[in-house]
């Protein structure tokens, strides 16, 4: 049976040379593209593919999010982290958000079919340029650094973040998260009350310094 996938990236010319190149390889098939963390989540859903290839700089819902609803929804789903970031804050969000391998973007193309096998024999897999720097936060050589986000904020609140930090409005998140305009501004104060952040351009600093979000 093959190995069926989704691949997840902003960027139509990198899904697209993903999707080239991985069905040349024998027992591997892309069943789904999606360009943004929400689709993301809804094609798991609905197309419950084996591996998934996840981007963590996604708009609307970024990889970190799309990943830990994805995994918490469908534990058999193996989800690979492909990032430009070897920042070990974004690797160790991205295995405690449930994904089962991270690589860097600059990557042979080989080893992302490595990892997509090494996943679904229930491995976990990372890319030896990231390898060294788990290991150092593990063992604590690097105190200082935190979590891609304040862990005091709940799921609804760093897809609050996120989306204000994309420039939509109180209506528009409301809209895309299906709340009330007022429940949509009420996460969005507490956000602000978390972080000790006063206003829309802070936060918008803080969601792209973190990753969360394209500059």
């Amino acid at each position: 049976m093959n190995i069926r996938l989704v691949l997840a990236d902003d960027h139509r010319i990198m899904r697209e040379g993903l999707r080239a190149l991985v069905e040349r390889l024998p027992g591997m098939e892309v069943i789904g593209e999606a360009a943004d963390g929400r689709t993301a989540v809804a094609m798991a859903k609905d197309l419950l593919p084996g591996v998934m290839v996840m981007d963590i700089g996604l708009p609307d819902l970024n990889g970190i999010e799309a990943t830990r609803q994805i995994t918490s929804q469908n534990p058999g789903i193996k989800v690979i982290a492909l990032s430009m970031h070897s920042d070990g804050r974004y690797v160790t969000e991205m295995l405690k958000a449930g994904a089962s391998g991270y690589l860097l973007k600059d990557s042979a193309f080989e080893e992302l079919a490595r990892a997509i096998r090494a996943v679904t024999a229930g491995k976990t897999y990372l890319s030896p340029a990231v390898t060294s720097t788990v290991v150092e936060d593990y063992l604590g050589r690097h105190p200082g650094v935190q979590p891609v986000l304040s862990s005091s904020l709940t799921a609804r609140e760093r897809e609050v973040l996120q989306l204000v930090a994309e420039g939509k409005s109180t209506k528009e998140i409301a809209d895309r998260l299906q709340i009330s305009s007022k429940t949509a501004d009420t996460h969005r104060q507490r956000v602000m009350k978390k972080l000790k952040l006063h206003t829309v351009a802070e936060l918008t600093k803080f969601a792209v310094r973190e990753g969360l979000t394209g500059p």
